[in-house]
């Protein structure tokens, strides 16, 4: 009856999804986080949601995670104009237009390397799955682990965070792809290496 109302669960379509794309999807029951781990190459890519509290309520978030050996210290940040938040710069960073009008008037694209984040977005595949996103927060950030799960040193992460529980098929398998697409290019612009990081990441942290 449930189902009828509210349509399939999250955990029907995340297992559906991982079946389509040949990943793994893991069950946390009433107690702990569904994930959904894909390997794309030597990468692992982790589905799973968190949640935030204001005092008065909690919300949920779905987020998007991959860790992997960062050459040079290249970092980004790319969100929806007018997006919340997105104005705010992390250290380093600046305001940055690729010379793509439309994907400049739609995303404020922060970084600390011009030339690096030009080449990364030199993809038209890429860009169009971005463009497609409903909401975009997506950044290559430094280690921000907590204090019982730290990344070694060298080890960052792409990520990626949305307000609410993802249900959509197509938009969480074009941020598959996303993630697949940018890990690869990062290694073609000399800002990852190919080698496995030998993280394991899970729901938990």
């Amino acid at each position: 009856m449930l189902r009828n109302i509210f349509g399939p669960s999250r955990a029907e379509i995340w297992s559906q999804i991982a079946e389509d794309i040949g990943g793994d999807f893991i069950d946390g029951g009433f107690w702990k986080r569904h994930q959904l781990h894909y390997d794309h190459e030597q990468w692992t890519i982790l589905l799973d949601t968190f949640m935030v509290s204001t005092g008065k309520t909690t919300i949920p978030f779905t987020r998007m995670r991959a860790p992997f050996l960062n050459k040079d210290q290249f970092t980004f940040k790319i969100t929806q104009e007018g997006f919340m938040g997105s104005v705010s710069k992390f250290f380093g960073a600046q305001d940055i237009e690729i010379g793509d009008d439309f994907f400049d008037n739609q995303f404020i694209i922060q970084s600390n390397d011009r030339f690096k984040i030009k080449r990364l977005l030199n993809d038209q595949p890429l860009k169009t799955l971005i463009q497609n996103q409903p909401n975009i927060f997506l950044e290559l950030r430094e280690d921000q682990g907590n204090f019982r799960n730290r990344f070694p040193e060298g080890v960052n992460e792409l990520y990626f965070q949305c307000r609410g529980i993802i249900k959509d098929k197509q938009v969480l398998k074009d941020l598959f792809d996303i993630f697949s697409i940018i890990l690869s290019r990062l290694v073609q612009i000399d800002s990852a290496y190919e080698d496995d990081p030998n993280i394991v990441i899970d729901g938990e942290s």
